[in-house]
């Protein structure tokens, strides 16, 4: 199974969309690192995203910006 991590923002109205899904779908198995509550979340969007951009869903180490092509992502590999 592929790891995925979710880098964002609390107050981030893109993030609270993309959360919106993970919520309404049930969606388990990706982990949340919101970016202003842990120091060292920052750091790693921007080391393995290369920018700093939120949200970000990186897949198993491949960054995905944008919360539409997340969402889209999402509903093609979690939602049945």
């Amino acid at each position: 199974m592929k790891k995925h991590i979710l880098y964002l923002k609390e107050i981030c109205p893109f993030c609270k969309k993309v959360l919106r899904v993970i919520d309404k779908y049930h969606i388990e198995g990706i982990e949340i690192r919101d970016i202003k509550k842990d120091p060292g979340a920052q750091a790693e969007l921007l080391e393995k995203g290369g920018k700093d951009q939120v949200p970000m869903l990186l897949i198993d180490g491949e960054p995905l910006y944008e919360s539409g092509d997340i969402i889209q992502y999402l509903k093609e590999n979690f939602v049945s």
